[in-house]
């Protein structure tokens, strides 16, 4: 398992200690920033870390931020990431066991570090299960290629057209 890391200013404390709790388990992992708490735009390395992902050069992701909702809005802006964000351990382990998350975000504003690493913990250790929820994942992911393909459709066609073809 290898995994993508990120943060902006505001969680790369928060960051750093996932990153000891990773080092300690021996997980293998790279840090695509924030390297410091000067003030620094979330986007950008929710990006990253999609990227990464998506170039399947890494399994998983985990973005910090104040309150983890920045980063999963822009992460799951990108084609495959199903990024959650989680603020107590179940939340974490049914994301992947249910919804095959891909991306942890959470915010350092919102927990401290024990509850992050229990959090990072369950995470890690669940598996997605599959069964009745392949149907469900598999209906998200067919969305988002429908979605992809009328955006396409669109920007062939019509640039100024705010809408999809069937709205």
């Amino acid at each position: 398992m290898k995994i993508a890391i990120a943060s902006d200013h505001a969680g790369f404390l928060l960051k750093e200690q996932i990153k000891n709790y990773l080092d300690s388990r021996l997980i293998e992992y790279e840090d695509f920033g924030t390297h410091n708490e000067e003030s620094t735009d979330y986007p950008r390395y929710a990006e990253l870390v999609a990227k990464a992902i998506q170039s399947h050069g890494f399994d998983l992701g985990i973005l910090v931020c104040g309150t983890g909702i920045g980063m999963s809005i822009a992460a799951n802006k990108f084609h495959g990431i199903r990024a959650a964000v989680c603020s107590e351990p179940f939340s974490a382990i049914l994301s992947r066991r249910h919804n095959n998350s891909n991306v942890l975000c959470m915010g350092s504003r919102v927990v401290g570090s024990g509850l992050a690493m229990l959090i990072t913990e369950g995470w890690l250790n669940a598996a997605y299960e599959g069964g009745r929820h392949e149907r469900r994942v598999g209906m998200i992911t067919r969305m988002e290629q429908r979605n992809a393909a009328d955006v396409l459709q669109i920007n062939s066609t019509d640039d100024t057209q705010p809408f999809t073809k069937d709205e």
